[in-house]
């Protein structure tokens, strides 16, 4: 119940502002001029083919740097030598503001969709590469050795101790790394483009149209909080057998409070 009455009350003094002059209304327009422009926009139709190519981008990019990352996160951690040649790559890129790197994409792989993607697929891969990694080098090396005395060979290490183990790691970058991916879209899109919301964003920028500007954000952010609480739903499904993901089971009444009840 706070947050709907604190989301209010920020949007009311939010119009207050802007309509009383506080802040001018070029530079902040009120919340109902920014609803009607997305209202517009969406109704019109106008939005729908450019957010269909950002969202493809940005869902490429997060799919590709998912798997790769996994990937070779899971071979530097089983494998030594391999993690003394990508971890410290691993770690200058992760240094490096990969959004900067856009306009090379562009350069090498032209205005469309696969300058975006390998952007996207940049932001991305490093954060689960480094998730993966760091979780499996967590495992209690006892638990290791437990499972080799066993008679456990590389197989069951990784079905039974590595992925129960980095799950959780992986869950938890990988909601932050829906926001990543659509980063690398807009910023990618916002370069240079034909098509996409970074696109548009780019032509309300320099045309000083700011209802369309925080239109469009609010759209960007509305999906990325969708495919959020997607990612959260399937994380408690996936960890149901962690304790703290287990529903609380209701709590009994005193017998004396069920015999009051009884009469």
């Amino acid at each position: 119940m706070r947050r709907p009455v604190a989301l209010l009350l920020g949007l009311s003094l939010w119009e207050g502002a802007s309509r009383s002059g506080w802040v001018h209304p070029s530079l902040v327009p009120p919340p109902t001029t920014v609803a009607r422009v997305l209202a517009e926009l969406v109704v019109g139709g106008q939005i729908w083919p450019h957010l269909r190519v950002t969202v493809a981008e940005a869902l490429g990019g997060l799919g590709l740097g998912i798997a790769l990352g996994a990937v070779l996160g899971l071979i530097a951690a089983l494998l030594r030598p391999v993690a003394e040649v990508l971890e410290p790559a691993m770690a200058l890129l992760n240094a490096v503001p990969r959004v900067i790197l856009a306009p090379l994409f562009v350069i090498w792989l032209g205005i469309g969709v696969a300058s975006k993607v390998a952007l996207s697929f940049l932001l991305v891969m490093v954060m689960v590469f480094f998730a993966v990694y760091t979780g499996i080098r967590e495992v209690d090396p006892r638990l290791v050795e437990r499972v080799r005395t066993l008679g456990g060979g590389p197989s069951h290490l990784v079905r039974e101790v590595y992925v129960p183990s980095v799950t959780a790691w992986f869950l938890s970058t990988l909601k932050v790394a829906v926001g990543f991916a659509f980063t690398g879209a807009v910023v990618g899109e916002f370069v240079a483009a034909s098509r996409g919301v970074g696109y548009i964003l780019s032509f309300a920028q320099s045309t000083y149209n700011a209802p369309l500007v925080v239109a469009l954000i609010l759209l960007v952010v509305a999906i990325i909080l969708a495919l959020f609480a997607l990612f959260e739903r399937l994380e408690r499904i996936w960890l149901r057998w962690k304790p703290e993901y287990r529903p609380t089971p209701p709590r009994a009444l005193p017998s004396g409070v069920d015999k009051a009840k009884g009469e």
